[in-house]
């Protein structure tokens, strides 16, 4: 799905929201990498789950045809900033829902920029006749789960000890859930 480029002025910053295209690629591959060594809410460390530019180009593509898939970016003076993903499912059983993830270049928290993507993924969801949307978060990051939960999501599950981070301790994940 693709939605109309949107010029946002946020908390002291104006930013572009919009769907990526085939030029982004190289940029939102090396953005990913970034982002990933950045936290350790991320679900990778920084160069896990490589996505080449090739990579990217095709998700990119098949999320522009997908009906139940949207790729957002955020883009500061042409400088992609950040990116949220949502991803429906095609299993007849599992059609309804849909899962998604939003992250951002440490630099620019703080902006509103969350708060922004995740708006316009649950819009869209809302429009796409998406019954459920899914997401699961470190249960350290309380900031998100409170963004999430103000949008009416509820914890539905926390998987212990699910996580291992790179200082040898072990980290809880909160699965959240939010219905139309």
């Amino acid at each position: 799905m693709i939605i109309e480029n949107k010029i946002i002025q946020g908390k002291n910053l104006r930013w572009l929201l919009r769907c990526p295209n085939k030029n982004d690629a190289v940029e939102l591959s090396k953005l990913r990498v970034k982002i990933d060594g950045e936290t350790e809410y991320m679900d990778r460390e920084s160069g896990e789950g490589f996505l080449s530019p090739e990579d990217f180009q095709k998700v990119i593509y098949e999320d522009s045809v997908a009906e139940k898939n949207i790729f957002l970016v955020a883009e500061v003076n042409e400088k992609i900033v950040g990116f949220a993903r949502c991803e429906g499912n095609t299993l007849s059983r599992f059609r309804h829902k849909a899962e998604f993830g939003i992250c951002i270049a440490k630099e620019y928290w703080g902006y509103g920029i969350g708060k922004v993507l995740l708006e316009s993924i649950l819009e869209w969801a809302d429009n796409s006749g998406i019954k459920k949307i899914s997401l699961t978060v470190v249960e350290e990051n309380a900031k998100a789960i409170e963004l999430y939960k103000r949008y009416g999501f509820v914890e539905e599950g926390l998987l212990i000890k699910d996580r291992l981070h790179k200082d040898g301790s072990y980290y809880n994940t909160v699965l959240m859930g939010r219905l139309a």
